[in-house]
């Protein structure tokens, strides 16, 4: 019986887990992160509202395993890539560099160590230094998808704040993990976290070495899919590890994500990972959260009721001071919304909390109450960042660096010269197509240097652009070129590459490769086959284009109920890694990409809808 009623609460929760985001979906509620909602639904289920969850042993390993799957995935989301010196678009005002970044962080710190003193004194707890971790820390699971929806993400201001919140993430995490080790009866000398590092450190290169051996390589496919057990034996070995130098668990989970992150997977793995930690075990973790909270218990008491508004506000302060720093660059309104953004945080606070109760220094409805403001804070951040951000912020012109200059890269430069700013480089000793005369060069305004060497293109600032195009006459050096620049942090590279066995590895570091071979015999087909199609690429009355949705107008409705497509029809709708066939009832969601045929001016006024 006990085994049945177990399942039985694990169906609950796995149903809960279920159909929240469809309600959210149903309902349009796009403001409340997932794992608010699913919090909340465990409020419903839970201690605060039905009761109908057994908490039993099942259900709180699953959970147990959740969370450390979490923290897992939040080293994973660290692209330690924003890191390096990579130079901001000329177009764009701000600081860069990973130094103001930390001094923001460094102040962040010192603001939540005064502020705990206070709830210190006035005795809500006993520990400032536990308090000054809680209130320091932002959730980088929140402000991620934050940037991303309002479209800033990749902005020079962007990757200032993603930088903050990554140090800021990275240090408390760390830093916890030394408070535990200082004041946990069960803690071992806090040198011992040492071994923890080298441990990671040693596994670190020697997943470097093994990660492209051939062996390796065969073993990924099919049944065996090594890559996904050697990261799971990776968690697990880090996370004893940690528990046995008398660390918490979640600092080894976290220090095993960040390591992966390192070795740079690929795509389609991190997305395998996501798939299960997101689609079963996190859920469960987060509903379980909400299903322990009493909020009748906790409301009851006056202490808690007081202490609440006052960690909102503490939460907030420690944020907004250090961030109008920024006034030098943005206006107050841009400001305070990145300051109320950075409030935001959840996991950490859940982490530090359950700690802090474990070891005696807070109750189990002090606890509460701290996770429930974390919640509330997840909620009002993300609100409160897309009403005040400006809409309509100047990131200026994309820039796009070409290298070689011949009779497809020159008439090219030419069409989209409207559109871009341009910089087209042609080396020295190569002789220009025979179509092209030095006066045609002077009129494309071709920059020409004496080698593609990497280092003379950085000095040249080739790779402090939004895309760039390699075109020269040479594969092996536009593989090169391209991999350069995909490491130099270039959001989109173009190369070109003949037909060969390069194209397929340059596609899976996320390189766009061309052939002007396979793009003639395409075409060629294409008009052999499908005559009509082919209209629609060469046509001056009608065209393909693509829109993007960048106007919160528009979010959550639905294709049939925009008035103003004119003769315009949406082929395909482009949502991060999916290519959805459009209906009727297909709500946009923000950051879609819908390629659109029609006229150049209903195409012209479907942008200026959807894109401001």
């Amino acid at each position: 019986m006990e085994e049945t009623h177990s399942f039985m609460s694990l169906l609950i929760v796995v149903l809960v887990a279920f159909l929240t985001p469809i309600l959210l979906n149903k309902f349009r509620i796009h403001i409340v992160p997932i794992v608010v909602a699913e919090i909340i639904a465990g409020l419903i289920i839970g201690k605060s509202g039905f009761d109908i969850v057994n908490p039993d042993q099942l259900l709180e390993t699953l959970s147990t395993l959740g969370f450390i799957y979490l923290l897992f995935l939040s080293g994973l989301e660290i692209d330690f890539s924003i890191f390096s010196s990579k130079k901001k678009s000329k177009n764009e005002a701000g600081p860069s560099g990973i130094l103001f970044p930390s001094i923001i962080f460094i102040m962040m710190m010192a603001l939540s160590f005064g502020i705990a003193w206070l709830f210190v004194l006035t005795g809500f707890i006993d520990n400032a230094y536990l308090m000054a971790l809680i209130i320091a820390t932002i959730s980088l699971g929140i402000v991620v998808p934050t940037l991303k929806d309002t479209g800033i993400i990749k902005t020079g201001l962007g990757q200032t704040i993603l930088l903050i919140t990554v140090i800021a993430d990275l240090a408390t995490m760390i830093l916890l993990g030394v408070f535990v080790s200082v004041y946990s009866p069960e803690g071992k000398n806090t040198w011992l976290l040492l071994l923890l590092f080298i441990a990671g450190l040693g596994l670190y290169f020697l997943g470097k070495f093994f990660k492209n051996r051939p062996v390796f390589t065969n073993l990924r496919k099919g049944t065996i899919q090594i890559d996904t057990r050697a990261v799971f034996t990776l968690i697990i070995v880090l996370v004893a590890l940690s528990q046995q130098v008398g660390a918490e668990s979640i600092l080894g989970a976290f220090l095993a994500g960040a390591l992966v992150s390192l070795l740079a997977p690929n795509p389609s793995m991190v997305q395998k990972l996501d798939s299960f930690g997101y689609g079963f075990l996190i859920p469960i973790f987060f509903v379980m959260i909400g299903a322990r909270i009493d909020l009748i218990e906790l409301f009851a008491d006056p202490d808690v009721l007081i202490l609440m508004p006052f960690l909102l506000i503490a939460f907030m302060v420690t944020k907004i001071v250090p961030i109008l720093w920024f006034k030098k660059w943005y206006k107050i309104q841009t400001v305070m919304s990145i300051g109320v953004l950075l409030s935001s945080k959840l996991t950490l606070v859940i982490a530090a909390a359950e700690i802090g109760e474990r070891m005696g220094m807070i109750d189990s409805k002090m606890s509460s109450a701290i996770i429930l403001v974390g919640v509330i804070s997840c909620i009002v951040g993300p609100i409160f960042f897309k009403k005040l951000f400006p809409r309509k912020t100047e990131q200026g012109t994309k820039t796009i660096a070409i290298l070689g200059a011949n009779s497809i890269t020159l008439p090219l430069s030419q069409r989209i010269n409207d559109d871009y700013k341009i910089c087209l480089y042609h080396l020295r000793s190569n002789t220009i197509d025979k179509n092209y005369s030095e006066d045609h060069l002077r009129t494309y305004d071709v920059t020409v240097i004496d080698n593609y060497e990497i280092e003379s293109l950085k000095k040249l600032g080739v790779f402090n652009v939004d895309i760039l195009l390699v075109s020269t006459e040479h594969d092996d050096l536009n593989a090169t070129i391209a991999k350069a620049a995909k490491e130099n942090n270039v959001e989109r590279v173009i190369t070109r590459i003949e037909p060969d066995e390069k194209a397929e590895s340059l596609r899976e570091e996320e390189i766009e490769v061309f052939s002007t071979l396979m793009s003639t015999i395409t075409l060629l087909e294409a008009m052999i086959k499908s005559p009509h199609v082919m209209n629609l690429f060469t046509s001056q009355e009608n065209s393909l284009a693509e829109v993007l949705i960048n106007n919160d107008d528009y979010i959550g409705e639905s294709i049939k109920r925009l008035d103003f497509l004119g003769d315009t029809i949406i082929i395909r709708i482009f949502r991060e890694n999916e290519a959805l066939v459009p209906h009727g009832d297909t709500a946009l969601k923000l950051g879609d990409r819908l390629i659109v045929t029609g006229s150049e001016g209903s195409i012209q006024q479907l942008k200026e809808q959807l894109e401001f």
